[in-house]
Protein backbone atom coordinates (compact mmCIF):
# COMPACT_ATOMS: atom_id res chain seq x y z
CA UNK A 1 0.00 0.00 0.00
CA UNK A 2 2.74 2.36 1.04
CA UNK A 3 4.59 2.06 -2.55
CA UNK A 4 1.19 2.15 -4.50
CA UNK A 5 0.90 5.93 -2.47
CA UNK A 6 4.14 6.63 -3.49
CA UNK A 7 4.25 5.89 -7.15
CA UNK A 8 2.73 9.12 -8.31
CA UNK A 9 4.99 12.37 -8.70
CA UNK A 10 1.50 14.87 -7.62
CA UNK A 11 2.02 13.33 -4.23
CA UNK A 12 5.62 13.41 -3.57
CA UNK A 13 4.75 17.07 -4.74
CA UNK A 14 2.27 17.39 -1.68
CA UNK A 15 4.39 15.42 0.74
CA UNK A 16 7.51 18.43 0.14
CA UNK A 17 4.99 21.12 0.15
CA UNK A 18 3.68 20.09 3.12
CA UNK A 19 7.09 19.41 4.65
CA UNK A 20 7.30 20.37 8.23
CA UNK A 21 4.31 22.47 8.37
CA UNK A 22 0.84 22.15 8.43
CA UNK A 23 -1.10 23.24 5.23
CA UNK A 24 -5.06 23.21 4.75
CA UNK A 25 -6.36 21.43 1.89
CA UNK A 26 -7.21 24.80 0.22
CA UNK A 27 -3.59 25.90 0.71
CA UNK A 28 -2.26 22.58 -0.71
CA UNK A 29 -4.91 22.69 -4.19
CA UNK A 30 -3.56 26.64 -4.63
CA UNK A 31 -0.20 25.60 -4.75
CA UNK A 32 -0.66 22.47 -7.05
CA UNK A 33 -3.37 24.75 -9.26
CA UNK A 34 -0.61 26.62 -9.84
CA UNK A 35 2.18 23.93 -10.66
CA UNK A 36 -0.13 21.14 -11.86
CA UNK A 37 -3.62 22.42 -12.53
CA UNK A 38 -4.99 19.64 -10.55
CA UNK A 39 -8.66 19.92 -9.62
CA UNK A 40 -10.80 19.74 -6.09
CA UNK A 41 -11.83 16.03 -7.09
CA UNK A 42 -8.28 14.46 -7.80
CA UNK A 43 -6.65 16.24 -4.52
CA UNK A 44 -8.94 15.03 -2.43
CA UNK A 45 -8.55 11.63 -3.80
CA UNK A 46 -4.57 12.05 -3.45
CA UNK A 47 -4.70 13.08 -0.33
CA UNK A 48 -7.07 10.48 0.74
CA UNK A 49 -4.51 7.89 -0.90
CA UNK A 50 -1.75 9.45 1.13
CA UNK A 51 -3.73 8.93 4.36
CA UNK A 52 -4.69 5.50 3.68
CA UNK A 53 -1.09 4.56 3.59
CA UNK A 54 -0.16 5.95 6.84
CA UNK A 55 2.12 9.29 5.41
CA UNK A 56 -0.59 11.74 5.75
CA UNK A 57 -3.07 12.78 8.70
CA UNK A 58 -5.12 15.11 9.51
CA UNK A 59 -3.88 17.58 12.26
CA UNK A 60 -7.29 19.88 12.85
CA UNK A 61 -9.78 21.85 11.15
CA UNK A 62 -10.02 25.12 10.12
CA UNK A 63 -13.66 26.75 10.27
CA UNK A 64 -13.80 30.11 8.18
CA UNK A 65 -17.30 30.41 8.63
CA UNK A 66 -19.99 29.13 5.92
CA UNK A 67 -19.66 25.44 5.32
CA UNK A 68 -18.01 22.70 6.58
CA UNK A 69 -14.85 23.11 8.17
CA UNK A 70 -11.41 22.71 5.76
CA UNK A 71 -9.29 19.50 7.02
CA UNK A 72 -5.49 20.91 8.34
CA UNK A 73 -2.89 18.00 7.18
CA UNK A 74 0.66 17.02 8.34
CA UNK A 75 3.30 14.30 7.72
CA UNK A 76 2.33 11.25 9.76
CA UNK A 77 5.91 10.72 10.51
CA UNK A 78 9.51 12.19 8.74
CA UNK A 79 10.55 8.61 7.56
CA UNK A 80 9.42 5.78 6.60
CA UNK A 81 11.90 2.27 6.72
CA UNK A 82 11.34 -0.42 5.38
CA UNK A 83 12.69 -4.15 6.36
CA UNK A 84 13.52 -5.49 2.30
CA UNK A 85 13.90 -9.12 4.34
CA UNK A 86 10.77 -9.27 6.46
CA UNK A 87 8.74 -7.41 3.64
CA UNK A 88 7.25 -5.53 6.62
CA UNK A 89 7.07 -1.80 7.23
CA UNK A 90 7.88 0.15 10.19
CA UNK A 91 7.17 3.93 10.72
Amino acid sequence: MLMKALHCPTRWTIIEYIGEDTRSTKEIQRYLGSREGINASCLYYHLSELKKAGILEVAGYRDEGGGAPEKLWRLKSRQIVIDLLDGGMDE
